[in-house]
């Protein structure tokens, strides 16, 4: 970047006490503080033309399940995309698991040269709305409502706008930006980043990943693992009056839930050393119920009972194991007689990266460069996408605008400044990781 740099002879210039490392860190950070100003002068005022595409990516319905109208968005995408330059490759994941919904489609645009990769990952699926409305994106001063303006297609906006932050402003990169951005991270990421990585198409030759989920102002750098299941109970159908001929599903039921609530305690006793949040708690994590029904009607013993499992899996547990006892509980109650069967409906693995990788503390400094704070790094409530490079080695982070709490509610917005920071963050953690 064609930008004014102070030069530091160490021998001459450190201070009593001062040491080479602190000196070092110093002149990055008054590196980082310079381009943070150049950037932010490019990036402020185009906060209405990145609110616009905003609001175009928001007004396409892009609901997962079960999958809607990602080809008109992925179309939009790569258009806008070849429109400002970038190289673009459109991969299909190939047939829809649902009838009604369109094939996954991924996109990975490049910036620059090189066989040193950074990678910006956004997913452009949006979890149902509440309402039509929603996908009629509105605003407010500098807040920009709408399904998935938060989760995440603002960090989309964000993560284009830093490669034309640089291109614009002359950044010199050894290396490359591979900005990929993929569907189904709502559901787990079929179709989409994980088959990607069994293509070996994510994370190759990557030096690290920024991942644009709404984070509320903190790094995410670890998350939960997961494996969510659909229990079905079942019983015999009879009229109440001749219940004695019927098998009642619902009590069944509840004598699953029972041996299932013995494993819950044993593993909510665990907790996690990382940072979590204020409104979060570090013990480990299996919800019954968050989803249940069955039965025909309240003089009928029911025929089918149903409930849901979702074991949350902390960094320091090994997905496998807790698989296992999950499964190992379900199979003892099938032996001790009960007609049972299950499904998941979701698996993915824990991750973790350090804060000291190059990326983190780059991240670490491009954040208080831009926003005046420091960084916090704490670990997601929930699952990320982070695994799936993590998994190969390659340090992963998330940071992006929005907040959580909004995110996937009935009134989800983002704020434009927070984008356009969010833009001018990335942009300057691009150009410390892939200086020549």
């Amino acid at each position: 970047m064609n930008l004014p740099s102070a030069r530091l002879q160490y021998g001459a210039l450190l201070g009593h006490g001062e040491s080479l490392a602190s000196s070092i860190m110093s002149k990055r950070a008054a590196e980082a503080d310079v381009r943070a100003k150049s950037l932010l002068a490019w990036l402020q005022p185009r906060e209405e033309e990145m609110a616009a595409l905003l609001a175009e990516l928001v007004a396409i319905p892009t609901e997962n399940p079960p999958g809607n109208h990602y080809r008109a968005c992925t179309e939009l995408l790569e258009k806008r995309l070849r429109d400002c330059g970038l190289e673009c490759e459109r991969l299909e994941a190939g047939d829809s698991k649902e009838a009604t919904a369109d094939s996954p489609v991924c996109l990975i645009a490049s910036y620059g040269r090189g066989d040193r990769v950074l990678y910006f990952h956004g997913h452009y699926d949006v979890v149902p709305a509440q309402s039509r409305e929603q996908f009629q994106p509105r605003r407010k001063d500098h807040l920009l409502f709408g399904r998935g303006s938060g989760d995440m297609k603002g960090g989309i906006v964000a993560m284009l706008y830093a490669i034309l932050a640089l291109r614009d402003c002359g950044a010199a990169l050894d290396g490359r930006i591979a900005l990929t951005l993929v569907p189904n991270e709502e559901t787990g990421g079929q179709g989409g980043s994980a088959w990607l990585a069994e293509q070996r198409r994510l994370g190759r030759g990557g030096v690290g990943v920024l991942l644009a989920e709404p984070t509320s102002g903190v790094v995410w750098n670890a998350n939960r693992g997961a494996i969510s299941l659909r229990v079905r109970v079942l019983g015999k159908s009879a009229h109440v009056g001749l219940q004695h001929q019927g098998e009642n599903a619902f009590e069944r039921m509840v004598q699953v839930v029972e041996r299932l609530q013995e494993l819950k305690r044993e593993v909510e006793q665990r907790s996690t050393t990382f940072n979590v949040g204020a409104d979060q708690a570090r013990q480990s994590i299996l919800m019954l119920g968050g989803q249940s029904g069955g039965g025909a009607n309240f003089n009928v013993v029911p025929e089918e009972c149903w409930f849901t499992i979702d074991r949350r899996i902390n960094p320091e547990e090994n997905l496998a194991e807790e698989k296992s006892k999950l499964i190992a509980t379900l199979e003892s109650c099938k032996r001790d007689g009960g007609r049972l069967e299950w499904e998941i409906l979701q698996e993915g693995r824990s991750s973790a990266c350090r804060e000291e990788e190059a990326l983190g503390e780059a991240l670490a400094r491009s954040v208080k460069a831009v926003t005046g704070k420091g960084a916090r790094f704490e670990m997601c409530p929930g699952l990320l996408e982070i695994r799936f490079y993590a998994a190969q080695g390659v340090p992963a982070y998330a940071y992006g605008p929005g907040l959580l709490s909004v995110a996937h509610g009935p009134n989800e917005y983002v704020d434009l400044r927070n984008v356009v920071d969010c833009a001018a963050i990335y942009a300057l953690a691009a150009i410390e990781m892939l200086t020549p």
